[in-house]
């Protein structure tokens, strides 16, 4: 795998867990609040950690953590995930969890049937009108939405979650985010932090923490179970 990042230890990525956290290079979104923008921006080269040195680690470390969490970047994006998955499943006793932003739902349904995974987040850009400006590109809807119903069918643990970006969303952009969940979805809106590596910084901030549960509030009839991070 192309593996440009290595979070020996986490006690946030991974919900409940203790973790190790890896982050794949390359996205095909290119959501200006990034806050992982060398991931997408700069060349491929060569990865910074090999696979054996995950191996090494997790065979002396591994069992003073709960998971493994995979991150990027867009972990589906790489053509060795599966196979590394399958080899970490065959090694370890840990948890598995990855983070997506779910445009590749063949990928995800691949990983999901295999079980490969013990539990998945997905980034919800924005609603389907306004995906384009949150993610720098163009989205295809239809993959966002049969990754939600993916997910939602699967009987894995997962969650979705919006970071929430002054001078991109709206209530009302947000309310239409919400509606593409099932009711019954655990959902999370996340305060932006601006990390000081992001792929466009002019004109983005955050809201303001009332801001925020206001728009908790308003999201709540239709999905009862959301609340914030990061707040």
């Amino acid at each position: 795998m192309r593996i440009a990042g290595f979070q020996k230890l986490t006690l946030l990525d991974y919900p409940g867990k203790t973790a190790c956290t890896l982050f794949t290079r390359g996205c095909n979104f290119c959501c200006p609040f990034c806050h992982n923008a060398p991931l997408v921006t700069e060349a491929p080269g060569e990865a910074f950690f090999s696979e054996e040195e995950i191996f090494a680690y997790l065979k002396k470390r591994g069992s003073l953590l709960d998971g493994l969490v995979i991150s990027g970047g867009e972990p589906c994006l790489d053509p060795d995930l599966i196979a590394f998955l399958e080899r970490v499943r065959a090694a370890f006793p840990l948890l598995i969890k990855m983070d997506t932003n779910g445009s590749l739902p063949a990928v995800l349904k691949k990983i999901l049937d295999a079980g490969l995974v013990d539990y998945v987040a997905m980034d919800i850009k924005n609603s389907l009108e306004g995906y384009d400006d949150a993610v720098g590109c163009h989205a295809d809807p239809d993959a966002i939405c049969q990754s939600i119903a993916l997910l939602s069918e699967s009987g894995v643990s997962h969650e979705f979650r919006t970071t929430v970006v002054k001078g991109i969303h709206t209530k009302e952009s947000l309310l239409a985010a919400a509606r593409l969940l099932p009711h019954d979805a655990r959902y999370f809106l996340q305060g932006f932090v601006d990390s000081g590596r992001l792929i466009r910084p002019e004109g983005l901030s955050a809201f303001s923490a009332e801001e925020m549960a206001a728009f908790c509030d308003a999201v709540r009839p239709l999905v009862p179970s959301v609340s914030l991070r990061g707040i």
